[in-house]
């Protein structure tokens, strides 16, 4: 289906990709706030390295890190109304993700710079993230090669 501004908006196995991967960056944000399931809980921060409280007790998380796991979740399933912002926000945030996991890997996660804040945990989640999204979005939306 083809609306008015020349978008394809049908149901496309990219926008669907996009759709979950938006709803479960808003769970995971959700989830950050919840005592049980965030340990550490009393220790969260706004932002910064001191932070303690970690989702699953495994994700270093504060309360900025759970604010942008809210708004890229939510940005997720805005733009997957459509196939090509499906495809930008599957591509362009697995870049964003694989940026994530470099500054993770430079930083000291004892310094101001872990303002996110991030453990080792978040930066191997991160590459897989990062590489998964990238790959969904590239790989749904292929054109297939013509058969003559």
């Amino acid at each position: 289906m083809v609306n008015r501004a020349g978008t394809t908006t049908g149901k496309h196995p990219v926008r669907t990709a996009a759709q979950v991967v938006g709803a479960v960056f808003v769970l995971v944000g959700i989830l950050g706030f919840i005592p049980g399931i965030t340990s550490n809980y009393d220790t969260m921060q706004f932002a910064g390295h001191e932070s303690e409280a970690k989702l699953l007790g495994l994700f270093q998380v504060s309360i900025l890190h759970n604010l942008v796991h809210l708004a890229f979740g939510v940005a997720g399933l805005a733009l997957a109304r459509t196939i090509s912002g499906a495809r930008t926000y599957l591509i362009g945030g697995g870049a964003i993700y694989l940026v994530l996991w470099l500054y993770g890997l430079v930083i000291d996660h004892e310094s101001g710079a872990n303002f996110v804040p991030l453990n080792g945990a978040d930066n191997w989640l991160h590459l897989f993230l990062g590489l998964g999204m990238i790959g969904l979005g590239v790989a749904l939306t292929r054109r297939p090669a013509d058969r003559r």
